[in-house]
């Protein structure tokens, strides 16, 4: 359970319809690795990491969708474990969009995708 409060950073339609009744959510209609690199857009401002961004066991190829919980407040200077994980997770994810085509999923297994990425970070907070 999280107990300091966060922003949570999202491109999940269904994450930001849950959470946002209750915190502060920024939705972005982008790709995974934008929304990755917005995260670190955040962290070089001074917040912090919450969740890992590749939380999952679903491959950063494989779904369109990713939600971060970053610190609201913010430190007096760059935490570098955020940025190393931030950087790191942002490597990984085009390393594998560049070895990996994303699959043409059908609209079913998009809403799937949805779900566990909604899932994952609904279970981080409580």
């Amino acid at each position: 359970m999280i107990i300091e409060k966060f922003i949570v950073i999202t491109n999940n339609t269904l994450s930001k319809e849950n959470l946002e009744k209750h915190y502060s959510v920024e939705f972005l209609s982008i790709a995974p690795l934008d929304l990755l690199c917005k995260v670190r857009d955040y962290i070089h401002l001074g917040h912090r990491l919450l969740t890992h961004p590749l939380m999952s066991s679903i491959k950063p190829n494989e779904t369109p969708f990713r939600t971060v919980l970053i610190s609201r407040d913010k430190l007096e200077q760059l935490d570098m474990d955020s940025l190393n994980i931030i950087e790191n997770s942002i490597n990984t994810t085009k390393r594998f969009l560049n070895d990996f085509d994303t699959p043409n999923w059908t609209e079913e297994i998009l809403q799937d995708f949805q779900l566990i990425d909604y899932d994952l970070i609904h279970h981080a907070i409580n």
